[in-house]
């Protein structure tokens, strides 16, 4: 090796020679730069579609029955899979205990460097199984290089456990995917700064955090159509968005629809039934937990067939 040269057979930590003058580029050039090099992300994405379905796929049943969603990272990974699971329960009304976030150092980490913290994969292993994860839930490793200790030590016991493991990486053949039972690595290549995976490997694994957690939600009826139908009405413009979804869907006035909420309990699926078959909350609620939380069978108006949501768009 010549004196000096950076070497890694890491595609994500690898240095390119084509931003070699990141720190004399003008703020225009940088930039310009960032962008270009993201576009490659959604390309990189694209690729990975099988692995990300087959994954999803295989999630779904656990999810579908009860089980939960428990990512596992370490830096930037971690944080992005506490975000992701943060957002769940005000999107999509989940408990907070159904989609866990676990990142290696503990809650301290979302905002400073726990040194030393992702390279203890006995914390991983130990982390994991504090949560007794079983056949029913799906435990999700999350790692840009592949091989970070702490997750693949919580991967490994999870999968002792008898959960439904996934890993998701930006490197081929990585560590985690070996691990796991299904995994997703999308390819994302060196970044404009040298080794930061902040960047685009932090940008595809939220990509894919968004997909695998919102298959996940429409697959098993926390949707109608592309409508956030079990949101948490927690703040003024929520409250108006609820409104106007049971509005939409019933085909009632904005009046009635808020009416029919307070009655609710502002639970936009429930107004929504009570409206279109003419019942109490109660029934409603009956129907719906018949129906498994689906919206279309529960009100008998399945999404693909409503006058509006199903009418093509204006040109």
């Amino acid at each position: 090796m010549a004196v000096g040269q950076l070497t890694n057979q890491l595609g994500t930590e690898q240095h390119d020679r084509r931003f070699w003058r990141l720190d004399e580029m003008s703020v225009a050039e940088i930039v310009a730069t960032m962008n270009e090099q993201d576009q490659a992300v959604p390309e990189a994405i694209r690729r990975s579609i099988p692995q990300i379905s087959a994954a999803i796929t295989a999630a779904e049943a656990a999810f579908g029955s009860g089980g939960r969603l428990i990512y596992l990272g370490a830096g930037t990974s971690g944080r992005l899979g506490v975000l992701d699971a943060a957002e769940c329960p005000p999107t999509f009304h989940t408990d907070p205990e159904r989609v866990i976030g676990l990142i290696a150092g503990g809650p301290r980490s979302l905002v400073e460097a726990v040194e030393g913290a992702e390279d203890d994969s006995a914390a991983g292993a130990a982390d994991l199984a504090e949560l007794q994860p079983g056949p029913s839930d799906i435990v999700v490793g999350l790692s840009a290089s592949g091989r970070t200790p702490y997750v693949t030590g919580g991967l490994a016991k999870a999968r002792s456990m008898g959960a439904l493991t996934i890993a998701v990486s930006c490197n081929p053949a990585s560590e985690i995917s070996q691990i796991a039972e299904f995994g997703i690595e999308v390819l994302v290549g060196p970044e404009v700064l040298a080794g930061s995976t902040r960047l685009k490997a932090g940008t595809a694994q939220k990509l894919v955090l968004n997909m695998l957690s919102t298959a996940l939600m429409a697959r098993t009826g926390r949707t109608y159509g592309n409508l956030m139908v079990d949101m948490s009405a927690t703040n003024a413009k929520l409250h108006e968005r609820a409104v106007a979804m049971v509005s939409m869907i019933a085909d009632v006035t904005t009046n009635i629809a808020a009416e029919a909420l307070n009655s609710a309990d502002h639970e936009v699926k429930t107004a929504t039934v009570m409206l279109v078959r003419g019942i109490d909350a109660e029934r409603a609620r009956q129907l719906l937990a018949e129906a498994g939380g689906r919206l279309g069978v529960a009100s008998g108006i399945p999404s693909s067939r409503h006058p509006v949501l199903a009418s093509p768009p204006p040109d």
